[in-house]
């Protein structure tokens, strides 16, 4: 099984609909970060929400990043998206686990904080990136992202994001929807797809139950006739090499690269997104200082 996005607009013109399963692409991020109950949830639904703006506002080769800044045990999580699907992401604290809510859900709320701010920088291919910020309004993600969007894209939205992690702490479903609202929708419109989102189940549940993504829009925008638009691959995808960390080691002081040398015969440097490690031997580090003239 291979994750999907899938893009669709209502009939009357009234709504853009993203709904995405991302069970494998955060299954990958929890495997690579070895991420607990807490901090995989908060992860998850930070990676989920930055593919369906990403995917809903960037255009072919843009990038955006994310980060979530709470005052909770997990930290600052920091995620990246494009407009192609692919995403990384990566959390301060890993290894957060916490009691249930009384309701038997996982208390992301708690791991992430209330107090905080999520931005999101879009690299545009301009002079200088764009950053929206807001402050959280609720620590449970998808609010803060439908937040974000109405504040700093003026696009009002409903957005889900959902992460089921199973006793064995690894995600058995992912996944997420955005409802868009477009200029010709009335407030008797939108009260219909409240009322919609209001009675159905834990999208996670849903997707454990195996419902496809067209299964899912019907049931989001129940009563509003649907065309989909476009589907397309989402994955866990970092861009990282041995030549990019050569560049970053190439910034640093000669007198820094040589301690490298001298003290620890060589350099090991460790991505934060996808925990990839790169070896640089004595040589390696030799012909960086050279290169550096």
């Amino acid at each position: 099984m291979t994750d999907i996005l899938t893009k669709s607009v209502s009939k009357d013109g009234k709504f853009r609909v993203y709904i995405v399963n991302a069970t494998e692409t955060i299954q990958e991020a929890q495997k690579r970060h070895d991420t607990w109950r807490n901090s995989s949830a908060a992860l998850g639904r930070t990676m989920i929400g930055s593919i369906l703006v990403a995917t809903s506002t960037l255009k072919e080769d843009e990038v955006l990043t994310t980060r979530v800044q709470g005052d909770g045990p997990v930290g600052a999580i920091v995620v990246d998206a494009d407009a192609q699907g692919n995403t990384k992401g990566y959390i301060t604290n890993p290894h957060i686990s916490l009691k249930a809510r009384e309701d038997g859900h996982i208390d992301v709320k708690a791991a992430v904080g209330t107090k905080g701010t999520l931005s999101i920088t879009k690299d545009l291919h301009l002079k200088e990136p764009f950053t929206g910020q807001v402050p959280l309004v609720s620590g449970e993600i998808g609010m803060d992202f439908a937040y974000y969007m109405a504040k700093s894209e003026q696009i009002p939205s409903a957005i889900g994001v959902s992460v089921f992690v199973q006793p064995n702490e690894q995600v058995g479903a992912a996944g997420g929807f955005l409802v868009q609202t477009l200029p010709g929708a009335t407030d008797k419109d939108i009260s219909k797809i409240e009322d919609n989102l209001k009675i159905i189940p834990n999208l996670s549940t849903l997707l454990n139950e195996g419902l496809s993504n067209e299964d899912i829009l019907n049931k989001v925008m129940n009563g509003v006739e649907m065309k989909v638009l476009q589907e397309m691959p989402i994955q866990f995808h970092c861009d990282c090499s041995k030549e990019r960390f050569s560049k970053s080691l190439a910034t640093l002081e000669t007198k820094e690269i040589q301690a490298m040398i001298d003290e620890d015969h060589g350099a090991e440097a460790v991505c934060k997104f996808c925990g990839n490690k790169y070896q640089f031997s004595e040589d390696d580090l030799k012909q960086i200082i050279a290169q550096k003239g």
